[in-house]
């Protein structure tokens, strides 16, 4: 990139509305615009970044929308812009100078620091381009597609040029400083969706300059642009910017995530669209296969920046999440295939609709039937086209989503056990994990816990005192994901399954003696009958009883003061099986109590267990947690690999429970329990 120092001439200052009502008479006058701001440190002069067009039937308020948009949460209509005009090579080049004096209440923001009179303008070499194809992309109404990026750039400067993708296309590529160490390279101040280096476009990209990328969109209710850094992540510098690409309809429900409601007879459908309720009227079409179908409402959510904590939250890594729909279907036939879509209505009564699905409903409590459960927990989300996201460290999350959708006839029931998306404060990323997701989300209930990367943040009320959330507090899990708790900021609640009774605990909350919650969990596990419901089952994220993990060693224990709230608990109610994630990889105990192992039997279990079978299966696809270098009496089983849990009850009678690996789904360790009927 080569930069130049020019003296501006003939400045005029107006105020930026007149500016923009202007903006198509400017726009036939001059050959180069300016795009980009990019703040410096204060040593530095200001430098706007220059990129060549050529499409000049387009109007400069239009070619100027990344520059406009990355002031315009600090910047009224009503504030002065500065105009000059400058000769490069013979071109007439227009540079717009922003006036500063409206930033004064926001000095801490960098273009606050910016020095007006220091203006560099930084010229890109005018063959450098990236397009993109298809320009519209869901066409046939599907929530994504593969685009084909086209890179050319003649003065590559090394193997660290990556490209960006932006949704909306409009973004800062101002550098921003982390404020906490959620926040991570690139430090751009719009985060971008996802980047992927140039160079796996083409090994030889460093002496062509040329590459081709392929690279897979989900519709996430905005435009999209694809911007190519020279300088790594470190230091990342904007060449250039492609065409504009979008879905269709960039507002089209998307994303259904069932959930069991507070009945057992009660299934609940939450999805995300870009439709608010000023727009429309969102509802679910439903009912049995082959007979009328019928209508429920939905009720709408959605958050603000506000709702956020922190950085990168609040901050770069904030976007908008569009609106989050939720109907109850009620008054469910046990045990049955139904079909539903989503739809929204508009004002005009036409009605946008998705794509139809299907799921089956829960058996009644007690009811004899097979009935099959997934548990894992901290699986995250990655990127199928390999490209990088921010807090890429989930690469089994993808292996055990393809396990699970290719056995989804084979499942009924889905308990991910907090860490669901691990997008820590980049909320892009939560829509990722919800494509990812939806072909098992969409077909049987996906009940969700909270974990330490949805809810910790300090002085946000979360039990533990850290920034895993980067900054989310727990606002995005609990308005994307409907739980059948009393009250959405405490998930603490219980799922009667046909012969399963689960009580599922919120592990960041106070879970003490003589707490809220602690009544919760002995109420849960006190209430169930168990002729009808044999099969207690715990749940919680972090790991509330045994684990051999590393980082627990170098701790002295799991969860100070777990076991001795809760041991008790488990002992007194016969809880046959305490599952837990956090620790990324797999262990099973023996039936313990106190550390004692209460049972010899490590297959084959007969009538009562005298102690609970703790089961560690934090490997849904977060990377791999060590164990520590000694032996243990209680742990019987112990993987270093992802893997998930299927819990198969055949009866009031039998239960097999299997741990499989994600890599090729085949059972790695398993055992049953049987009891008289």
């Amino acid at each position: 990139m080569n930069r130049s120092k020019f003296t501006c001439k003939n400045r005029e200052k107006i105020r930026l509305k007149e500016f923009l009502q202007k903006s198509y008479m400017y726009s036939t006058s001059f050959d180069f615009m300016a795009l980009q701001l990019w703040p410096y440190d204060r040593s530095q002069p200001f430098i706007i970044h220059m990129v060549y067009f050529t499409n000049f039937s387009l109007t400069f308020a239009h070619l100027c929308s990344h520059f406009i948009y990355a002031l315009q949460q600090m910047i009224n209509t009503s504030s002065y812009v500065i105009l000059c005009w400058v000769n490069v090579g013979g071109f007439s080049l227009l540079v717009v100078l922003w006036s500063l004096i409206s930033l004064q209440s926001v000095v801490s923001h960098p273009f606050a620091r910016i020095a007006i009179d220091k203006t560099v303008l930084a010229v890109s070499d005018a063959a450098a381009f990236v397009e993109v194809s298809p320009s519209v992309l869901g066409s046939r109404g599907q929530s994504s597609e593969w685009v084909n990026v086209n890179i050319s750039n003649p003065h590559p400067t090394d193997v660290n040029d990556w490209i960006g993708v932006f949704s909306p296309s409009n973004f800062s590529a101002s550098t921003c400083a982390a404020e906490n160490p959620r926040v991570v390279s690139p430090l751009l101040c719009t985060a971008p969706i996802k980047y992927k280096y140039v160079r796996y476009g083409n090994p030889n990209y460093k002496y062509t300059g040329k590459a081709i990328l392929k690279l897979q969109l989900i519709n996430q209710r905005s435009d999209f642009s694809f911007a190519l850094f020279t300088g790594g992540l470190s230091k990342p510098k904007l060449i250039t910017v492609s065409n504009t690409i979008a879905f269709a309809n960039p507002k089209s429900p998307n994303y259904p995530r069932l959930a069991q409601g507070k009945l057992w007879n009660v299934t609940t459908v939450t999805w995300t669209s870009g439709y608010s309720i000023r727009e429309s009227e969102p509802f679910v079409e439903w009912g049995k296969q082959g007979e009328k179908q019928r209508r429920s409402t939905a009720k709408t959510l959605t958050f603000n920046r506000n709702s956020m904590c922190g950085a990168p939250a609040k901050t770069v890594g904030w976007r908008d999440p569009g609106y989050f729909h939720t109907s109850f279907l009620t008054g469910l036939w046990p045990n049955s295939l139904y079909t539903y879509k989503l739809g929204h209505k508009l004002s005009n009564n036409t009605v946008i609709w998705s794509q139809v699905y299907e799921f089956k409903s829960s058996p009644y409590p007690g009811q004899s039937s097979l009935q099959r459960v997934i548990i894992f927990g901290d699986m995250g989300k990655d990127e199928a086209d390999g490209s990088n996201e921010y807090n890429q460290f989930q690469r089994g999350s993808l292996n055990t989503t393809r396990q699970l959708v290719e056995d989804l006839k084979n499942i009924e029931l889905v308990f991910h056990i907090g860490d669901l998306s691990y997008a820590n404060g980049y909320l892009s990323q939560w829509d990722q994990f919800t494509s990812q997701i939806e072909p098992i989300a969409s077909y049987a209930p996906y009940m969700i816990a909270s974990g330490n990367h949805e809810r910790d943040w300090p002085n946000s009320g979360s039990f533990y005192e850290n920034y895993d959330s980067g900054g989310e507090c727990g606002v995005v899990a609990e308005t994307m994901f409907y739980v059948p708790s009393q009250n959405k900021t405490k998930l603490w609640y219980y799922v009667d399954y046909g012969m399963f009774r689960f009580c599922i605990a919120d592990s960041e909350n106070d879970w003490r003696e003589g707490s809220e919650q602690y009544k919760f969990i002995e109420d849960c596990l006190s209430s169930v009958n168990r002729q009808k419901q044999p099969w207690l089952v715990f749940l919680a994220h972090r790991v509330l009883g045994y684990s051999s993990s590393l980082f627990y060693y170098i701790q002295g224990c799991a969860e100070p003061m777990a076991r001795e709230s809760l041991e008790n608990l488990w002992r007194k109610y016969n809880v046959d099986i305490a599952i837990f994630g956090h620790a990324h990889n797999y262990e099973r105990t023996c039936p313990i109590y106190q550390s004692k192992c209460m049972n010899n039997e490590s297959k084959e279990y007969s009538g009562s267990l005298n102690g609970t079978i703790h089961v560690v299966a934090g490997g849904g696809g977060a990377s791999l947690s060590e164990f520590a270098p000694i032996n243990t009496t209680w742990s019987v089983f112990r993987d270093y690999d992802y893997g998930f849990l299927k819990l198969t009850a055949f009866n009031h009678s039998k239960l097999l429970f299997e741990y499989k690996k994600s890599r090729d789904g085949k059972v790695y360790d398993s055992f049953t329990i049987s009891r008289g009927s």
